[in-house]
């Protein structure tokens, strides 16, 4: 049995997966996490530890395996994780929709350059990205600084915690802005800049390298047996993309997760001209571009929840009038956290436009759904000017759950949209990376091309993309409207 981990934002999604890439059983476990200021989010690494055990726990006495062969961890990227010289967490994680580095992103775009970021990392910065964090830390924790003997990310820590191996992977480690993503190594300079030595960072691997074994006090804690292997594991976009089979060069995936991400593989490492997508290594030894929204499935919820009170979420889009799709006066800019691709801009914030005494509730429902759309395709428009031509692409996420949903994707994108038969992302991918570090596969792309099946596949209609289209152009105009409004 191989299992797969999905350390997220709100909760840990574990699977179990036999050798012929069957689900058995998949648990969930929710952990808190903490806005202590606007525009601020930080969770404690000790919940993502005791949340995966006993996610695991609950996994062995479900299933009724006790034998792992391997663990993969698919995480969270860009947290911020510190430990002191006696391993223990010197502050709260700072996470990946954590906004508060404005003045170190500035610093870092404006002062030391854009240019010069890209040229030693592949990347230019964004205030959610790990450097701008250690900076923020060095400057306004500078006790907290001082006692820095290791930074990892999330699910690293998960690793550590569980083997005692220090090791981060190349697709995670390419959303920090302290790799040189094109040669796979550490950035001497952005070490430097950031006031910190190549001591205090992981080992680099592939996402599917061995890096050690569960220790066996965990083991008997968890009442497994057997010598339970740890891969290096992946980003969880990157897991996310192994999991949809979005593996080998020129594939498409699409993420509607708390974030939301449009996800362009390739063998070769390239950028576009103004490093408004990522470009980052990929779980599977290759290279993406990646362009990623801070809020997606995350502005659903919040309406729901926060603005209607109401948790019917498939009987609320169940009311929204399929035949106007498409003509809606509605707007809705999905930017409650700031925004990240293709902006670059921390301090905008979401907004309805459009609205009149005839606006229902679900006009303003089917405005969120479209404006996560529309701006996902903000990024693809990106690609699409590098000459990147994608007609189809894989989707997940929690997001991924609603017809509705994916046929807007599908006509506002204007692509074909297959659906796997398992939507586990990132915890699918990371059960896959391990049974090909354990050998069970000779590679990702062979175990992705046996495990990963497609059952559905959802065709854009040239007239509702017709009518998608004249609703991008007018959503394209927006941004640049209300943007200054908050910088003041």
């Amino acid at each position: 049995m191989y299992i797969g981990v999905d350390l997220g934002t709100s909760a840990v999604k574990l699977l179990a997966m036999n050798k012929d890439g069957k689900i058995l059983k998949t648990v969930s476990v929710e952990y808190p996490i903490s806005f202590p200021q606007s525009g601020w989010s930080e969770q404690n690494p000790e919940d993502w530890y005791k949340g995966s055990m006993e996610g695991i726990s609950k996994l062995i006495a479900e299933t009724g395996e006790t034998t792992v062969e391997g663990i993969g961890v698919g995480g969270q990227m860009h947290g911020l994780v510190i430990l002191d010289k006696d391993d223990n967490v010197i502050r709260p994680a700072i996470l990946w929709n954590d906004g508060r580095t404005t003045e170190e992103t500035d610093y870092l775009n404006n002062v030391i350059g854009k240019d010069k970021l890209s040229q030693y990392t592949g990347n230019i910065a964004f205030a959610g990205f790990t450097a701008p964090k250690v900076l923020w830390v060095k400057n306004n924790e500078p006790e907290n600084f001082a006692k820095i003997e290791k930074i990892m990310l999330p699910k690293d820590y998960l690793v550590y915690r569980l083997t005692g191996a220090y090791s981060s992977d190349y697709s995670d480690a390419s959303g920090m802005l302290l790799m040189d993503v094109e040669h796979k190594c550490w950035s001497k300079e952005m070490m430097e800049i950031c006031g910190i030595s190549h001591i205090t960072m992981p080992e680099l691997h592939e996402s599917f390298d061995v890096v050690g074994s569960v220790k066996s006090d965990i083991c008997s804690e968890l009442g497994i047996s057997g010598d339970v292997k740890v891969v290096a594991g992946a980003g969880d976009n990157a897991a996310a993309a192994v999991g949809t089979g979005t593996v080998g060069p020129g594939k498409c995936n699409l993420s509607l997760g708390t974030s939301g991400t449009i996800f362009i593989t390739s063998d070769k490492f390239s950028v576009d001209d103004k490093n408004s997508l990522h470009a980052f290594a990929h779980a599977d030894g290759g290279y993406h571009l990646m362009g990623c929204m801070l809020s997606a499935a995350s502005c659903n919820k919040w309406f729901m929840d926060e603005i209607l009170r109401d948790s019917e979420y498939a009987a609320n889009q169940k009311k929204i009038d399929v035949n106007k799709l498409g003509e809606n006066n509605v707007f809705f800019l999905p930017y409650l956290m700031g925004e990240r691709s293709p902006h670059n801009d921390p301090l905008v914030r979401a907004c309805f436009l459009g609205m009149s005494m005839d606006t229902k509730r679900e006009d303003m429902l089917q405005a969120v759904l479209e404006g996560v759309a529309y701006g996902l395709r903000d990024s693809l428009e990106v690609a699409r000017s590098l000459g990147i031509e994608i007609t189809t692409s894989n989707i997940c996420g929690g997001g991924n759950k609603s017809p509705l949903w994916r046929k807007i994707m599908a006509n506002v994108m204007n692509i074909k949209l297959e659906i796997q038969e398992n939507d586990e992302g990132p915890a699918l991918g990371g059960a896959i990376l391990a049974a090909v570090g354990c050998g069970d596969f000779e590679s990702v792309n062979a175990a992705a091309e046996k495990i990963v099946n497609v059952v559905e596949v959802v065709e854009p209609d040239p007239e509702l993309v017709t009518k998608y289209e004249e609703g991008y152009k007018a959503f394209k105009k927006l941004y640049p409207v209300v943007k200054d409004i908050w910088r003041r």
